[in-house]
């Protein structure tokens, strides 16, 4: 929820040293997660980390925006493809540290913050020379920024992109959340086994993640959304009706791979529309699929209780098919 809060802020107001700022919010609230002993300790190490990631996101978009050298897909692909391999990797290590030797362990994972802050120092000095230039510019005189868009169409285009990531991280959320649940429901595997399936899809969306900037540099940004969003709906259609576990394992995996390679296609092509705003830009779409996400998850939750959790596939399959409104971007690669 604060990631667009902090876009705005940093924005305005640019600080050389923000990413490493961000981190310590994330370091000081681990430490605290380790050692909390009740709920509102916890509630609150979870805050000082939610803190920290709302500042790390858009200020290290925006920064992958600024030093891309002008390959923006590549750039944000590989920035993200960091954060699925945090993402998968994290709950291994919890499962193999803090599940069998108790919740102090997780104060391993505060040298990891740090080994982050060490990384950022470097990054951090090249950010502020630029910084320094752009401040000399002000004072001669400043070119104005070109849109590519009007205002009017500039509005729409955003407002077609975060329903598209709508319909994207909704189906996301069924498959990170419950795609386990699904398994062993439907074909008896065990917990075990089913983790091993979960894992065959995380690394799907590393694949596509890393793939979706690149191509959309290439080819276009908007025709890697229709490809990723439209192309998965096949897949996510069927793969309800599968009665193989083999056949719904690759089903998954090119679920994973399609829909995973939007995201940084659509949040660089948001980027380019306003290039001026790149926090603003990155905290929204970063902050609206996680809440996304967040949310989905409570009410696909309800609705499995409720109907089953063949159900929620059932249902979220036709996801995909909001990709269809894709037809209304324009497309800049054109226009540039």
């Amino acid at each position: 929820v604060f990631q667009p809060i902090t876009g705005i802020f940093f924005d305005k107001h640019p600080v050389a040293w923000s990413l490493p700022i961000g981190m310590s919010f994330t370091l000081i609230g681990l430490i605290n997660l380790a050692f909390s002993d009740n709920l509102y300790w916890i509630l609150a190490s979870v805050f000082l980390i939610g803190i920290g990631s709302s500042v790390l996101h858009p200020e290290a978009s925006r920064i992958t925006f600024l030093a891309s050298g002008g390959k923006r897909g590549l750039a944000q692909s590989l920035f993200q493809v960091g954060g699925n391999f945090g993402g998968s990797l994290g709950p291994l290590l919890v499962a193999l540290l803090v599940a069998p030797y108790g919740r102090q362990h997780l104060i391993v994972f505060a040298f990891v913050a740090l080994a982050a802050i060490g990384v950022m120092y470097p990054i951090c000095k090249w950010y502020k020379s630029y910084l320094n230039r752009m401040k000399a510019q002000t004072v001669s005189v400043r070119k104005p920024v070109h849109l590519p868009l009007p205002m009017d169409k500039t509005a729409l285009s955003i407002a077609i992109l975060l329903i598209l990531i709508f319909s994207k991280y909704i189906y996301m959320a069924s498959l990170n959340s419950y795609y386990t649940f699904y398994l062993i429901h439907k074909f008896g595997v065990s917990v075990q086994a089913s983790q091993l399936y979960l894992f065959v899809f995380l690394i799907a969306t590393a694949i596509g993640t890393l793939l979706g900037g690149p191509i959309g540099d290439r080819v276009g940004r908007k025709y890697v959304i229709w490809a990723s969003i439209l192309g998965a709906a096949p897949f996510t259609l069927i793969m309800p009706h599968v009665e193989n576990l083999y056949l719904t394992t690759v089903l998954s995996f090119c679920v994973g791979l399609t829909l995973s390679s939007a995201f940084p296609a659509i949040l660089v092509y948001a980027q380019e529309l306003l290039p001026y705003k790149l926090g603003l830009i990155s905290g929204l779409f970063f902050g609206f699929a996680f809440g996304v996400a967040g949310i989905a998850s409570a009410v696909l939750g309800n609705m499995a209780d409720r109907y089953g959790i063949e159900a929620v596939y059932n249902v979220c399959g036709y996801m995909p098919l909001i990709g269809l409104v894709t037809w209304f971007l324009p497309d800049l690669k054109k226009k540039r």
